[in-house]
């Protein structure tokens, strides 16, 4: 009897392995979703050091859904994340240098403004720290030494709405360029060149000064009223650029890239045109991912070639579903 007891017990034991292991979830892998939504350590490997240094100014939105992602994936891997940012190339490049003196075992930036961050990112990679960029870059990205570039290709970005415009209509658009030197910035609004059969002319203002570039966008509306189309390069500027078109009595069509709340409101609305994600949320996350996978496994993405998070173009259709995301920070 024993020994029948002892089989039927392997035997069940069995089941319940098969059962926790099936690739439709089962009680093991719904005790991973948990524990991963819980914020909680989803692996044992040893707590390594990731830092990620962008080029972010204070109060940007859309860094604030990087770090969401990143800092998920980091309770997952037992990562501990530190997280440094600065709109000024050369303060960009010491807080990178910072980090390296700080022997982090893992490096993620941001290339906006690859001349002044050659060299230091280069000088982690020597000293054997694994880096990866994200957001901006990925042109120089291998060459600096970097495993691989997460984002989308500002370029193609670009060129997409070129193709929206397109089938929307419109004739004359403005590129409402937030930050002079980015070359991200400079590719999207060349994309847009590429591909929209309308003319398009760049308008630089000072991100950092928000009235400032709503009357900038204002006194173009006014003065030239054969543009029916306001590209903003960043969602934080999407609902300025609405209430200067409003100001403005004008009927131009407000479009932005990036996302956040208010924006999905605005597509909601009927007050921004269309969006175009670049998942920000993704970008943080898989990086964090895949520097630990990198350190536990070797594993790469991609085989190195960049990983594209973008772009996707994003309309009132699609408000519905994304105004629950962006309320909780993750798109």
């Amino acid at each position: 009897m024993r020994a029948t007891g002892a089989v039927v017990a392997a035997v069940l034991a069995a089941v319940a392995a098969l059962a926790g292991c099936s690739s439709t979830g089962g009680k093991r892998a719904e005790e991973a979703r948990d524990q991963a939504a819980s914020g909680k350590a989803n692996v044992t490997t040893p707590r390594w050091k990731i830092a990620m240094v962008t080029h972010s100014g204070d109060g940007d939105t859309y860094w604030d859904i990087v770090q969401s992602g990143a800092k998920q994936a980091a309770a997952k891997d037992n990562i501990e994340f530190l997280y440094s940012h600065d709109k000024e190339a050369g303060r960009q490049a010491q807080l990178v240098q910072a980090a390296i003196d700080k022997k982090v075992d893992g490096l993620i930036v941001t290339l906006a403004k690859p001349s002044a961050m050659k060299n230091v990112v280069r000088k982690a990679v020597k000293k054997g720290i694994p880096v990866v960029t994200i957001n901006s870059g990925q042109e120089v990205s291998r060459a600096y030494g970097a495993l691989t570039h997460i984002g989308q290709d500002e370029q193609t970005a670009g060129e997409a709405v070129g193709k929206e415009l397109n089938r929307r209509g419109r004739e004359k658009a403005v590129c409402l360029l937030h930050e002079q030197g980015n070359v991200g910035h400079e590719q999207r609004c060349d994309g847009i060149r590429k591909t929209f059969d309308g003319k398009v002319e760049d308008l630089y203002v000072d991100g950092t000064n928000m009235p400032g570039v709503q009357s900038s966008v204002e006194a173009k509306l006014q003065s030239d009223k054969k543009v029916d189309a306001v590209v903003t390069l960043g969602a934080p500027f999407a609902a300025t650029a609405v209430q200067a078109k409003q100001d403005a009595g004008s009927k131009a069509e407000i479009d932005t890239f990036d996302l956040n709340s208010k924006v999905a409101s605005g597509l909601k609305d009927g007050s921004i045109g269309f969006a175009v994600d670049q998942q920000p949320y993704l970008q943080g996350y898989q990086s964090v991912d895949l520097l630990w996978l990198y350190r536990y496994n070797a594993d790469m993405l991609g085989g190195g070639k960049p990983v594209l998070t973008g772009p996707q173009i994003l309309t009132k259709k699609d408000a519905g579903k994304l105004e629950e995301f962006t309320k909780r920070g993750t798109r």
